[in-house]
């Protein structure tokens, strides 16, 4: 069964990637390796990615983050200091963004709590996870030799 997870890299201006980690694909990679796929990838740079402003569909103030929700939704989630400071995920989402001590250890789960606020809004909600199918049920009479 392959499992499928996401890997951040968070780099000093508070931007960060996102890259999907199927079967652990990424965990023996260090964050400078991933900088460099992810800049090969894309070609782009530092000075490349803070000059990707976008103004807020809102109130068109500069955005913090402007993200593809998932995949079938159609969703564009933006997340602006003016607009969304009322909002409690978005809020943390925004301090660790402004912190410069920020912890990049905690943005996956600022993330995901910033995206399920904001998909809500537009009537998406995050399906439970699904329980672990039962372990199989062994028949008396098909119990192995020496066990029974």
């Amino acid at each position: 069964m392959r499992t499928f997870s996401w890997r951040y890299l968070a780099y000093a201006d508070g931007s960060f990637c996102r890259m999907g980690n199927i079967d652990g694909s990424f965990d023996d990679y260090t964050d400078v390796d991933l900088a460099h796929m992810e800049a090969d990838l894309r070609g782009d740079d530092a000075e490349a990615r803070e000059s990707a402003w976008r103004a807020c569909s809102r109130c068109a103030s500069g955005l913090t983050l402007y993200w593809r929700g998932p995949w079938v939704s159609g969703v564009m989630m933006e997340l602006c200091a003016a607009c969304d400071a009322h909002k409690p995920a978005a809020r943390a989402f925004l301090d660790w963004h402004r912190d410069p001590g920020r912890d990049p250890a905690i943005l996956p789960q600022l993330f995901e709590d910033w995206e399920t606020e904001t998909m809500h809004a537009h009537g998406w909600a995050r399906a439970a996870e699904p329980d672990a199918p039962p372990a199989p049920r062994v028949h008396p009479h098909l119990v192995p030799r020496g066990t029974g």
